[in-house]
């Protein structure tokens, strides 16, 4: 299986570190959205797309990346880490889950998990979710990869 993950991680590392995560159990690569290869990319079995999450959405650098994306087929899977908890009925990632599926991915599942975030209010007091992502979500975030992977089909 060729996998490609496409990150854009800004603020402290923990997107990439989520990232990377994943890329080991899939043998994937990691690219900036401004460093990935289009014909890489329609060439993968499985890509995947994360940021962090600023102001409820997904970073603007991912998101235009994907709307520039031509129509296509494939699989996908979408990632996210974020200062605070996601609310259920507005996950984060599912606006880029939407715009996906609309250029013709087939998305076989979505991720967050909680990350150091020092945004506005929460600078004053030094941020907050320090110690995240943690070894419980780097594991967590593993297991998510290998879900992935049984769906798509093992690394050769």
């Amino acid at each position: 299986m060729k996998a490609v993950i496409v990150c854009a991680s800004v603020s402290h590392g923990n997107t990439r570190r989520v990232a990377d995560t994943m890329a080991q159990v899939l043998g994937a690569k990691v690219v900036a959205p401004e460093e990935a290869d289009l014909a890489e990319l329609a060439g993968a079995d499985l890509a995947g797309f994360g940021s962090g999450v600023f102001y409820s959405r997904l970073h603007p650098r991912l998101t235009d990346f994907v709307k520039a994306l031509p129509a296509g087929r494939g699989r996908a899977f979408v990632f996210a880490t974020s200062g605070l908890p996601e609310i259920p009925p507005a996950p984060f990632t599912r606006p880029l889950v939407q715009l996906l599926e609309s250029k013709g991915f087939e998305v076989d599942g979505s991720f967050s998990c909680r990350a150091f975030d020092t945004w506005a209010p929460f600078k004053l007091v030094g941020g907050i979710n320090k110690q995240r992502p943690n070894i419980g979500d780097l594991a967590a975030a593993r297991a998510f990869a290998e879900r992935m992977q049984d769906v798509t089909g093992p690394v050769p």
